[in-house]
């Protein structure tokens, strides 16, 4: 069997540990610390984001057709017939960008948006 020996100069002696006190001014001076990033992001929010909220201007939105998905629609059914002149892969490329569709899966019901050139 063995044992284990430890040596005097091995062991620290235990120190008390200090404690940090705060003093009520030190506490201000803390949240005054830790109000400047976001009273500077509020004034900047203020600053930058005012503008847009004033303007008169009129903003142009996209308007789109949709296609509710029936029973036994693809989306190369679906490309058919909406552009019956364009290549189905193009025309599924562009619907699965709009409508961000993963894998190309469809529910029924789903309302599927159709890209501009092709709703005309």
């Amino acid at each position: 069997m063995s044992t284990i020996t430890f040596s005097s100069a091995a062991v620290l002696p235990a120190r008390p540990a200090t404690r940090l006190r705060l003093t009520a001014r030190g506490r201000r001076f803390l949240l005054a610390l830790a109000a400047v990033p976001l009273a500077g992001g509020i004034g900047f929010a203020a600053l930058s984001g005012g503008t847009a909220l004033a303007s008169n201007e009129s903003v142009a939105t996209a308007s789109f057709e949709t296609v509710t998905v029936m029973p036994g629609d693809t989306l190369w059914s679906i490309a058919e017939s909406v552009a019956p002149g364009a290549d189905p892969r193009e025309v599924i490329g562009d619907i699965t960008r709009l409508n961000v569709l993963q894998g190309g899966a469809l529910q029924i019901g789903q309302e599927i948006a159709i890209p501009a050139q092709y709703s005309e």
